[in-house]
């Protein structure tokens, strides 16, 4: 199984390149629940929050694991969760740096697009968002993990990220014909 995640600072594109991932793959992707956290509970978050978040993320992602999709997708993971904090509270908890259930191949977003305020986004000027990019990128070179940088608007984004998958040895799903084709 091929596990891969998007990874990058907070309106990067992640939440709408992942479906469209997901779709051109014929599998299913884990949604980022930092998400729906922050829409339940308000963006005041805590350092145990984040932990939270974190080990529910990674629970999901175990969860879909076991349903043998490949390649499984996932919309952020913890090291994303762990980035926040760092920009949030400029320490984390140690259950991050613990934590090594890590993707085969992380999707960096490029901070190429605009900022959106979406009432969970909370690091919009342009130093603020390329602080949460530089940090982002450190967290995967520091853990020496494989990324690509994918860039570019639209219908570009997501074949920066097709080329990247392909790249990286990811296979399209076969093509299935109808039994009414006769071959």
């Amino acid at each position: 199984m091929t596990l891969i995640c998007l990874h990058g600072p907070e309106s990067t594109g992640k939440s709408t390149l992942i479906e469209h991932l997901a779709a051109h793959y014929a599998t299913v992707f884990v949604p980022e629940y930092g998400r729906t956290f922050a829409e339940t509970h308000g963006t005041d978050f805590t350092m145990a929050d984040l932990v939270e978040i974190a080990q529910t993320h990674d629970a999901m992602t175990q969860a879909a694991r076991a349903t043998g999709a490949n390649p499984l997708f996932l919309d952020t993971d913890p090291l994303m969760t762990a980035v926040w904090a760092d920009m949030l509270f400029g320490t984390r908890d140690p259950w991050f740096d613990a934590w090594h259930n890590t993707a085969d191949l992380y999707l960096l977003l490029d901070i190429d697009l605009p900022w959106i305020d979406d009432g969970t986004r909370l690091f919009g000027s342009a130093t603020e968002r390329q602080r949460f990019f530089d940090l982002s990128r450190a967290e995967l070179e520091r853990r020496g993990l494989a990324y690509v940088l994918i860039g570019g608007r639209g219908p570009d984004r997501l074949a920066a990220a097709l080329d990247a998958l392909a790249t990286a040895g990811v296979e399209d799903p076969p093509i299935r014909r109808s039994p009414l084709c006769g071959d």
